[in-house]
């Protein structure tokens, strides 16, 4: 390491990064700086501003690591997401707004908004990460995307040293993506995001499974609805404290409806949903569990045994594992499906 990058306090050298990513590969990074506030990035600027080797150094920006995979030592900087607080911003008669600080844990957001009665992120609950990740990658879940209530976010622009704010627009969202897995990545670090949610609360049932955990309930509240959510995830997702994982490891397919229905000839089970813009979204894990990969291993990377979509650290795997288990079961499904499957989760 350079003696020029000793002198920084607040950077820490040798960091291991096997807590700060789900699916707990133990890797390490050169240097960290935790971020705790937009005080530590100004701080930051000044010092790559004042040294080039620093300048050079590649950079990761970390929230809780639910959407990576370390594939070896990370010979850069890494800049953790560190910062925690909600508050009230905003209200009318339409709608509150939420803002949250990038640090703050997601499923920590939801139940916060519950027990204020406030609606809107009740299907996402349980995700993993950090609300600063969560406009990156358009997290979603049981038929509503984070895109449907996002209001606004500030960010830090490491190469300019200015603070900049970006609306729904402008952040691109599509499905699993955004901006910010494009022109801004790693160089701008998310301060916090705030979300819009409706005073006039329905709840969104048009996920089949959820609707059929909660066709009992009348009129389900929004606790009753994030409730089942829970349930439902909890009995088909691992716990990534008890078993390493990225949550779902590969996009569902998008894919025109000609396809689709070329496939269904072949395929009568095929899963799929129609799309407003007239494509259709093919269920990953029923291609990979129709190619029999549900439980295999190769390795120490397994498929988890009660879903197809979940790739698991089985104990020691390392990111090469990951990717070579990845790699054998999108060849298996282009070879039988003619399906590309995309990874949702970063290789880093």
């Amino acid at each position: 390491m350079p003696p020029s990058l000793l002198p920084m306090p607040t950077l820490l050298p040798n960091f291991s990064l096997r807590t700060h990513n789900t699916f707990g590969i133990d890797a390490v990074a050169d240097l960290c700086l935790p971020v705790r506030g937009v005080d530590d990035l100004h701080a930051l600027h000044a010092a790559l501003l004042a040294d080039p080797a620093l300048r050079r150094l590649p950079r990761l920006v970390l929230g809780g690591g639910s959407n990576i995979v370390l594939t070896g030592d990370f010979h850069g900087l890494v800049l953790h997401s560190c910062s925690r607080g909600i508050d009230i911003v905003g209200q009318d008669a339409q709608r509150t707004l939420v803002r949250a600080a990038a640090g703050t844990g997601w499923h920590a957001l939801v139940l916060w908004t519950l027990a204020r009665q406030l609606g809107g992120l009740e299907n996402l609950s349980l995700i993993p990460g950090t609300v600063g990740a969560a406009p990156i990658q358009n997290i979603g879940a049981y038929g509503v995307e984070v895109e449907r209530h996002f209001h606004a976010l500030t960010a830090f622009d490491l190469d300019s040293g200015s603070v900049f704010t970006l609306d729904r627009a402008a952040c691109r969202f599509g499905y699993r993506d955004s901006i910010f897995k494009h022109g801004w990545r790693d160089r701008a670090v998310i301060l916090d995001v705030t979300f819009t949610l409706p005073r006039l609360w329905v709840a969104d049932l048009r996920y089949a499974e959820l609707a059929t955990a909660l066709a009992g309930i009348a009129a389900p509240d929004m606790q009753q609805v994030s409730d089942a959510v829970i349930a439902i995830r909890q009995r088909k997702l691992p716990d990534p404290a008890v078993i390493g994982n990225a949550g779902s490891f590969f996009k569902n397919p998008l894919v025109s409806r000609a396809t689709r229905d070329a496939l269904l000839a072949h395929h009568p089970a095929l899963v799929s949903h129609d799309q407003a813009d007239g494509s259709t979204k093919l269920a990953a894990g029923w291609l990979i569990d129709q190619c029999g990969w549900k439980g295999r291993a190769l390795g120490a990377a397994g498929v988890y045994h009660k879903q197809a979509l979940v790739l698991v650290n089985l104990g020691g795997a390392r990111g090469a594992d990951v990717l070579q288990l990845a790699l054998a079961i999108q060849a298996d499904v282009l070879q039988r499906f003619g399906v590309q499957l995309e990874p949702e989760p970063i290789f880093v």
